[in-house]
């Protein structure tokens, strides 16, 4: 039963230092040459509280990497005139509107609309609401989300500038049929868990002796699923991607990813140099705008057995509308936070069902693997029932400071 008046939002900026370690460093950031040396992880770190006597609280965050962490904060304190004094029931009983209500303020929408700092702040305030209404269920968001009536889910999205790819109607067929099975998936996922790579040995800021410790690490502990970064030198590159594919063996997945450095042909030749190390995926070939240049990317790297993966940096669900539609990407990445909350990534999520694309979350920052799980799981146990090509990232780094941090299982 929900309820309670939203009396207090408070919202914090919170940081860690990262980059004293190379923790997160990639391709890009900085003037060219340089690379992007020194992400702090951070978050806009959102806390609503109603005036409900069962005291809970609902917390949700927005993850970003220092400087401009207290820009977010700011845009949260602009929306908080749109849920103080409102009724957590009225809220949820039309998510949709409320959410259009967040996205389309008259004035706020001036710089966005639904992109950037606002949808970032959009977001956090959203992922306090889901928060609270699921704690006040008594169930995890995937329980919430997993349980809710077809009806009621779709209910709670905003299908604007959508319906020439997916409309109300068709996103309810798809969590119908997602009925069958259901409970039997549920109960893998208690008792198995979700597929999931890593990061947290290969960032490009680290020593060879690093990587390297790291990596025997991983593979001691039982990882089968590695991530590199890449982008920054071709030479360097072949150098580690050799050294990682030497140490994991070739059954073992490997996965590069060039976090937006490349224009299109030099993305295409680039990968063409690095193909011998047999990468899945190359995540974020070009600018994460450019939808016709994934395209390209795409279809060019297909005989070389390599796909593209992109989407964490994507605004919102239009943008990934037409990535879809322009078969730029063969695996989806949604962000819990860049996205507009639960509401616009189960969109995507449907979308992504539909065009029979695996999805496969961004999950690198401060509380993003704790919650993109959920939505992963909701994906698997009412939306997809697919495992193939399928994994969610972990950086078990980040988590060190989460009082209910995922867990991995081997």
């Amino acid at each position: 039963m929900v309820r309670g008046r939203i009396s207090r939002l408070s919202v914090r900026d919170v940081r860690f230092p990262t980059s004293l370690g190379g923790h997160g460093s990639d391709a890009m950031g900085g003037a060219f040459p340089l690379q992007h040396t020194d992400p702090d992880y951070s978050a806009a770190y959102v806390v609503l509280e109603t005036d409900a006597e069962d005291g809970l609280k609902g917390y949700g965050i927005t993850f970003t990497l220092g400087k401009g962490t207290e820009v977010v904060v700011c845009a949260v304190n602009a929306l908080a005139p749109h849920l103080l004094n409102k009724d957590l029931g009225d809220i949820v009983g039309d998510f949709r509107g409320f959410y259009r209500q967040l996205t389309s303020d008259g004035q706020l929408r001036w710089i966005g609309p639904e992109k950037g700092v606002v949808h970032l702040a959009t977001a956090a305030v959203l992922n306090a609401v889901w928060d609270l209404w699921a704690k006040q269920e008594g169930k995890p968001l995937w329980k919430l989300l997993v349980d809710m009536d077809p009806r009621k889910l779709v209910s709670c999205l905003d299908f604007r500038y959508i319906t020439d790819v997916l409309t109300e109607e068709e996103a309810y067929e798809i969590l119908q049929k997602g009925q069958v099975g259901k409970k039997e998936r549920e109960e893998q996922m208690l008792a198995h868990g979700y597929p999931a790579y890593t990061t947290s040995c290969a960032w490009l800021g680290y020593s060879d002796a690093t990587l390297k410790q790291l990596c025997s690490k991983a593979l001691e502990d039982g990882w089968t699923r590695f991530k590199v970064k890449v982008g920054a030198d071709l030479q360097d590159d072949i150098r580690r991607c050799r050294l990682i594919r030497n140490m994991i063996g070739p059954e073992k997945t490997l996965m590069m990813d060039a976090n937006q450095r490349w224009d299109v042909p030099e993305a295409v030749e680039w990968m063409a140099k690095l193909a011998e190390f047999k990468p899945l995926w190359i995540e974020e070939p070009t600018s994460p705008d450019d939808i016709l240049g994934h395209a390209t990317i795409s279809k060019a790297l297909v005989p070389l057995g390599i796909g593209v993966a992109t989407g964490e940096q994507c605004h919102n669900r239009v943008i990934f509308k037409q990535l879809l539609q322009a078969k730029a990407l063969q695996f989806l990445q949604i962000d819990s936070c860049r996205l507009g909350s639960v509401n616009e990534n189960l969109s995507v999520l449907l979308m992504a069902k539909k065009f029979d694309i695996p999805v496969c979350p961004h999950a690198g920052g401060v509380g993003l693997c704790e919650l993109v799980q959920h939505l992963i799981i909701f994906d698997f146990v009412s939306v997809s029932a697919s495992l193939k090509d399928r994994y969610i990232r972990r950086v078990g780094r980040v988590c060190n400071h989460m009082e209910t941090r995922n867990s991995v299982c081997f």
